[in-house]
């Protein structure tokens, strides 16, 4: 397993090693002490969140507030447009956003630990994605950012498409009204 920091240095990319041949591929997607020790830290997982959506398909900026959830994140057949913001105030990336491009046919992974907004957008025809959580879903701590937030004035990749959105992602905060972290 290989890491490397995306543009805010405390989320990780996650590169695991794929064993191909004749029959297909083989990769452990998840290895609690590969983890710890990329990450540096003990990540224990109670949830196991499974997403399929179609082309256009946007969900974020979603976290909870009050009860923080650490994230690795995977797409298991198709591919999107991952994206992070920080929202931790003391933090010297506090309001920026890094975004990577994840896909079932590359299985890169991506750690998110506590303290961000996450979204994506479906750039493949489906997508199918997978995400560890650190912490139950809580729906009354559930919040969620505009994702055309002008002040984040993140790129999602839509080259002009309208992002399909959910009722709750259609209502989301601007990132000046967020409740953010201390």
């Amino acid at each position: 397993m290989k890491a490397s920091p995306l543009t805010i240095a405390d989320v990780l990319l996650i590169e695991p090693q794929v064993f191909v041949d004749g029959r297909g591929f083989f990769f452990e997607s998840f290895n609690q002490r590969q983890l710890e020790t990329v990450v540096g830290r003990l990540a224990h997982f109670v949830q196991d969140n499974h997403s399929r959506s179609i082309k256009h398909v946007l969900r974020g900026l979603h976290y909870q507030i009050g009860r923080p959830q650490a994230k690795l994140i995977q797409v298991i057949v198709g591919e999107v447009f991952d994206v992070v913001v920080d929202i931790r105030r003391r933090s010297p990336t506090f309001g920026k956003w890094a975004g990577v491009m994840l896909s079932g046919e590359e299985k890169r992974q991506v750690w998110v630990p506590e303290g961000f907004a996450h979204g994506f957008v479906v750039t493949s025809d489906v997508a199918e994605v997978l995400y560890k959580t650190t912490d139950y879903w809580a729906p009354e701590y559930e919040r969620c950012i505009a994702w055309d937030d002008p002040t984040l004035n993140i790129d999602w990749r839509l080259n002009g498409s309208m992002p399909v959105l959910s009722q709750q992602d259609r209502c989301g905060v601007a990132w000046d009204q967020a409740e953010t972290y201390d």
